[in-house]
């Protein structure tokens, strides 16, 4: 007999390996389990929701709010919630528990007060920026069902550095933009750059800008002030992941995110690593054209999805 509960301690072990069969796609580790949902500030055992039969999870919804800002200066979002995954195990499919699982995870948010729920766009801690109804068309469906509706349709891509050279033109382009330095911040730097980042673009990216610290793996465009900037291994440390990535608006079309992309290639290149990814941009937008423009493809397509109680 299958029982659905909170989440308490022990369950941890199957909860993992329940996950790695029910999203083959998108296998995760104990590590990441404990780093990222277990010890997240934000995380309420009554939020993640499991099923289990004879000691073992075999589905779970998280439900997850925020309990303390995600930056400085921000606030707590208190009529928003997330539900960064959910899944059934596949012999436990067909039976209507993951639309139980999901109904009990939205009463969670929807009693804490929030009225709009995002899938699965979670920042810092998501798996994937939403829902892939090529590889797991049952929970693309299921999220439909439950009320869900696409708000916009992110990309991930990926490109090999295997034989990466920075292009010729790069080079050019670079010595045209002479006023400007292309170089790793300086430690007395990087308050600037944090503030550039969460002010201009997201303050996710100013937070992931402050525990990263790793001065080789950033580049900035600076003039007076820093306009721009890139970084890899930002995110779980993982050498090969790109971003964030950004140029002030005001300096877009000049070929400074163009010079940043290439120049923290050549660097990801010149550590020995075979290729740059990343899982979320705009496939229309300025920064997927300069993305396909040097080669980077896409690998995967998901949509960001709101339930509005």
């Amino acid at each position: 007999m299958v029982t659905l509960r909170p989440f308490l301690s022990g369950d941890e072990i199957s909860l993992v390996d329940a996950s790695n069969r029910s999203m083959p796609a998108d296998p995760t580790s104990s590590g990441w389990f404990r780093d990222c949902v277990l010890l997240d500030p934000n995380f309420d055992p009554e939020g993640l929701r499991v099923a289990v039969e004879g000691g073992e999870v075999v589905g779970c919804a998280y439900a997850v709010r925020r309990l303390t800002p995600l930056a400085p200066g921000t606030d707590l979002e208190p009529d928003l919630g997330w539900i960064p995954f959910f899944f059934v195990v596949p012999e436990h499919r067909g039976g209507g528990l993951g639309r139980r699982l999901m109904t009990e995870a939205l009463a969670f948010l929807h009693g804490t007060g929030r009225t709009k729920v995002d899938f699965s766009s979670y920042t810092p801690n998501y798996v994937l920026p939403g829902a892939d109804p090529e590889r797991y068309p049952d929970g693309h469906r299921l999220l439909e069902e439950l009320g869900f509706r696409t708000l916009y349709s992110p990309v991930a891509m990926d490109r090999t550095l295997v034989g990466y050279q920075t292009p010729d033109e790069v080079h050019a382009l670079r010595r045209e933009r002479d006023e400007y330095e292309f170089r790793s911040p300086t430690a007395g730097e990087l308050p600037e750059l944090i503030r550039f980042a969460a002010d201009a673009f997201n303050p996710d990216w100013g937070e992931a800008i402050r525990q990263h610290r790793d001065l080789e793996r950033i580049i900035i465009a600076k003039k007076e002030h820093i306009v721009g900037f890139a970084l890899y291994a930002a995110y779980r440390g993982i050498p090969e992941r790109f971003g964030p990535f950004g140029v002030d608006p005001g300096q877009r079309g000049t070929g400074l995110g163009k010079i940043l992309l290439h120049l923290t290639m050549t660097r990801m290149r010149a550590e020995g690593l075979h290729s740059s990814w990343f899982l979320w941009t705009g496939e229309t937008s300025p920064a997927g054209h300069l993305y396909s423009k040097a080669g980077y493809e896409i690998t995967r397509r998901f949509h960001v999805m709101r339930r509005t109680a």
